[in-house]
C-alpha cells in the first residue's frame, strides 16, 4: 500500500475498504501525527463514535480515547518495527470493565505514519470459543458413547484416540494404546493387507475389509471387521476413525476355551501346558540351529508372609505385578511363564551363560524395587535356578527338576541370588512324602542338632550372642537342607514339636555354659509363627526358663514380622514375655508385613536386617540407603540393630561406618556346633 504519489485522503479512503468495510461490526479508529508532535483521530466508524460519546474528528486522541489512550500509547511504544500488535485491552465505561481484543496496524502512506486501531469485544470471541467447544464436544460425545469400538488413527498410523468400547472389546485402556503402531494389534500375516487399507482410507476413501484379526490384551485374537472413516480440514485427510466389529461371537466360546488351557488365568501368561507345547518346538529349533536352550525359574522368597500380610486378593494383585515386571525384563528370545503359585519360568533361546547371567541379574535388581497395594510398599525377593538343554538334558521333566534343585541351593545359602545347576546339587531330596516320614522321626532317633552363629559387634569385636540354627543328619539321606525341610515342617504342623525340642535344647546348653562359668551370652532362637500364635508359648517358655535355672535375658525369641500381625493376641504374648525377662528380637525386617506401627506399640529390643538388603550394599546404593535407614530407625527407638548375611568386609566396613552394632554372616563364621562355639570363643 506504500506509495509516495498517493495522497492522504486517497490513503485514507483505502485503509478503510481494506480494513473498516470488511468488518462492520468492530470498533475503528485511524490516527496519524501531527506538527505538535500528538495523535490526532482522522477517522472513527460509528460504533466507535457511538461506544466513546463523541463526534468530533481531528480532535486530539488523548481526549478523545480518555484512560484508554495510555494503553494505546504503550502498544505503540512496543511494536518497534513490528506492523501488527495484537493485545486484549480493558475499557472502563460507568466504572463497569468491558475487554476488547485491540489489534493496531501501522500505515505508512503519502509520507503520513498512521494507525488503525480496531477493536473487538470480548464477547464475540467467548461465543465463537463456547460454539466451537460444543462442537467438539458433540464431535467427542459421537466417538465416545459410540458402542462399537472406535480408533482415531493418525497419518503414521499411530492410535491418537480409543474410545470406551474398545478397552470393553479388546482389554486396553486409551493410556495403553495411545503412540502404539496399529499393526501391533494385527495378525503378522495380514500386516500388508491393513497396510495396504489403510493407505486408501488416508487417501480418502471410505471403505470396509472383513476378517482381520486384531489382539486382545489377553492374547487371543478376534475375527473382526473395519470400516474407515476418513477426517477431511481443508481437503487434507488428517485422521482416520477405524470402527471395528467383532464377527468372532460364535468362535467365542472356544476360543476362550483354548486360551484358558494356555494361559494363567490369574496372570495371562503361559503356563504349564503351554510351556511342554513350546519344549517340542524350541528344543527342535535348539538342535537344529546348535544353540542352546536356558530355562530360568523363578520362586519367590517367603511370599506366604505376603498372603498372610494383605490377604489371598491382594496377594494375587502382587503377583499380577511381578508377572508384568518379568514382562519387561524379558528379552524378545523369551517366553514367560507361570509355573503356579509364586513360581514363574523364563525359557531362553539362542543363549549362553553371559546372556542367561545378564537376564538373572536384571530380574534380581528388578525385584530391588518395592511394589505398591493399597499405597504401601512391600519389597519382595526371588531365587532363581538355572538349567540349559541339552547340557543338562534332554527331556523337559529333568530340566525342570534341575532348576528346582538349583533354586533350593539359592535359598539354602541366603536366597535372593541365581546359580546354574550342577550335578553336586542331585543330593538334595525331591521325595517330598518321604521326606516328611523320616522328619517324623528324626527327633526319636536322635537326628536333629543345634548349630550357633556367632553375632559380632562391629565396633569392639567381641562375640557375645549367637543364633540358634537347626541342622539335620538323616541317618539314610545325610544331611537334609533347612529350605527344604523347615517349610515343609511348617505345612505339616511339625514344626510345633520340632520348636518345642530346639527351645528345650537351647536352655540347656545355656545352663551348661552358666554352670562352667564362661562369660555371660545371649542365644536368640528362630520362633515359627504357628509356634508363637499357640495360646501358651509365653507360659511354657517361662517354665523351661525356670526349669534349667538360666538368666532370662540370655534367651532371645526371634520372631518374623507375621507373627506380629494379630494385634491384641501378638501384643498379650511379648507382654508376657518382657514379664518374664525375655529378649525379643524382629527377624528378617522389612520384607514382611510394611507397616512401621508395631515398632513403638510392642516391647522390641532389636532388629534384624534381612540379609536381601545387606546382599550388593557395597555396589547398590538402595540397599545402602534402606539399610543405613533401618539402622538408624534402630536408634532413634533405642534398639539394637543386627545385620544378617555379611559375607564381605566391606560390607562390614558400611555397616560399622552407619554405626550399626551386631553383623553376622559367613564373612565371621558359618553355624558351627556348640563343641566349635567352646574351642573358640569360650577358651
Amino acid at each position: 500500500m506504500d506509495s509516495k504519489n498517493t495522497t492522504f485522503e486517497d490513503a485514507l479512503n483505502l485503509i478503510i475498504n481494506n480494513y473498516v468495510t470488511l468488518h462492520p461490526q468492530n470498533m475503528f479508529v485511524i490516527i496519524k501525527g501531527n506538527k505538535l508532535a500528538e495523535w490526532e483521530i482522522v477517522f472513527a466508524n460509528e460504533i466507535a463514535t457511538a461506544f466513546f460519546g463523541s463526534t468530533l474528528l481531528n480532535c486530539n486522541a488523548a481526549l478523545f480515547m480518555g484512560e484508554f489512550w495510555s494503553l494505546i500509547t504503550k502498544e505503540i511504544d512496543k511494536m518497534e518495527n513490528q506492523s501488527i500488535s495484537k493485545t486484549y485491552i480493558p475499557i472502563f465505561i460507568d466504572n463497569s470493565p468491558n475487554l476488547f481484543e485491540m489489534e493496531l496496524l501501522s500505515v505508512e502512506m503519502s509520507s503520513e505514519k498512521m494507525y488503525v486501531i480496531e477493536l473487538r469485544p470480548q464477547m464475540q470471541l467467548m461465543d465463537e470459543q463456547i460454539k466451537r467447544m460444543e462442537f467438539e464436544q458433540k464431535y467427542n460425545s459421537v466417538i465416545d458413547h459410540n458402542l462399537d469400538p472406535l480408533l482415531t488413527i493418525d497419518p503414521t498410523y499411530r492410535i491418537a484416540h480409543a474410545n470406551p468400547a474398545v478397552h470393553k472389546a479388546f482389554g486396553y485402556k486409551m493410556q495403553e494404546l495411545r503412540g502404539r503402531t496399529i499393526a501391533d494389534l494385527i495378525m503378522d500375516d495380514q500386516t500388508d493387507l491393513f497396510n495396504h487399507f489403510l493407505k486408501m482410507a488416508f487417501n480418502g476413501e471410505s471403505i470396509e475389509i472383513e476378517d482381520i484379526r486384531f489382539f486382545h490384551k489377553k492374547g487371543q485374537y478376534m475375527q473382526t471387521y473395519l470400516k474407515t472413516v476418513p477426517v477431511t480440514v481443508n481437503n487434507e485427510v488428517i485422521e482416520v476413525h477405524l470402527i471395528l466389529r467383532d464377527t468372532s461371537s460364535h468362535h467365542k466360546n472356544s476360543e476362550r476355551l483354548l486360551f484358558l488351557s494356555y494361559h494363567d488365568q490369574l496372570t495371562g501368561l503361559w503356563n504349564r501346558r503351554a510351556l511342554k507345547e513350546h519344549f517340542v518346538e524350541d528344543a527342535e529349533e535348539a538342535k537344529r540351529t546348535n544353540e542352546k536352550l536356558s530355562f530360568i525359574y523363578i520362586d519367590l522368597d517367603r511370599f506366604k508372609t505376603i498372603n498372610d500380610s494383605i490377604g489371598r486378593n491382594g496377594a494375587d494383585e502382587i503377583l499380577k505385578m511381578i508377572a508384568e515386571r518379568l514382562k519387561t525384563a524379558c528379552p524378545n528370545t523369551t517366553k514367560l511363564y507361570r509355573n503356579g503359585g509364586d513360581e514363574y519360568i523364563i525359557t531362553f533361546r539362542d543363549s549362553c551363560i553371559v546372556k542367561t547371567e545378564k537376564l538373572a541379574q536384571r530380574i534380581l535388581s528388578d525385584f530391588t524395587k518395592p511394589f505398591y497395594f493399597n499405597h504401601q510398599e512391600y519389597f519382595i525377593s526371588c531365587s532363581i535356578g538355572i538349567s540349559v538343554y541339552p547340557d543338562d538334558g534332554f527331556v523337559l521333566e529333568d530340566l525342570l527338576q534341575k532348576t528346582e534343585k538349583a533354586v533350593m541351593y539359592v535359598k539354602d545359602q541366603g536366597r535372593s541370588h541365581y546359580r546354574f545347576f550342577k550335578e553336586d546339587m542331585n543330593a538334595s531330596f525331591t521325595n517330598t512324602a518321604l521326606l516328611e516320614s523320616h522328619l517324623r522321626r528324626a527327633i526319636e532317633f536322635d537326628e536333629l542338632e543345634i548349630h550357633y552363629q556367632p553375632q559380632v559387634n562391629l565396633k569392639t569385636g567381641l562375640i557375645d550372642s549367637f543364633e540358634a540354627l537347626l541342622r539335620w543328619n538323616n541317618r539314610k539321606f545325610g544331611f537334609v537342607s533347612p529350605a527344604d525341610f523347615i517349610p515343609l515342617a511348617e505345612e505339616s504342623d511339625l514344626i510345633l514339636s520340632i520348636g518345642n525340642w530346639v527351645l528345650e535344647g537351647v536352655c540347656k546348653q545355656l545352663k551348661e555354659w552358666q554352670d562352667k562359668e564362661f562369660r555371660p551370652v545371649r542365644i536368640a532362637v528362630n520362633i515359627s509363627p504357628k509356634q508363637f500364635r499357640t495360646s501358651d508359648f509365653a507360659e511354657k517358655t517361662g517354665v523351661l526358663i525356670q526349669k534349667h535355672g538360666i538368666h532370662p535375658s540370655s534367651f532371645e525369641v526371634e520372631i518374623t514380622e507375621t507373627a506380629l500381625m494379630h494385634m491384641n493376641d501378638t501384643l498379650a504374648t511379648l507382654k508376657k514375655l518382657k514379664d518374664i525377662g525375655v529378649t525379643i528380637s524382629v527377624d528378617d525386617f522389612g520384607t514382611g508385613y510394611s507397616s512401621l506401627s508395631y515398632l513403638k506399640q510392642y516391647p522390641i529390643d532389636i532388629i534384624k536386617i534381612d540379609r536381601s538388603f545387606i546382599k550388593d550394599i557395597e555396589m547398590d546404593q538402595k540397599n545402602e540407603a534402606i539399610a543405613k535407614t533401618i539402622i538408624n530407625l534402630a536408634h532413634n527407638l533405642g534398639m539394637e540393630v543386627i545385620a544378617e548375611g555379611v559375607e564381605k568386609d566391606l560390607q562390614a566396613q558400611i555397616l560399622k561406618e552407619a554405626d550399626c552394632h551386631k553383623a553376622q554372616g559367613f564373612l565371621f563364621s558359618r553355624p558351627v556346633p556348640a563343641g566349635v562355639i567352646v574351642q573358640k570363643y569360650f577358651n
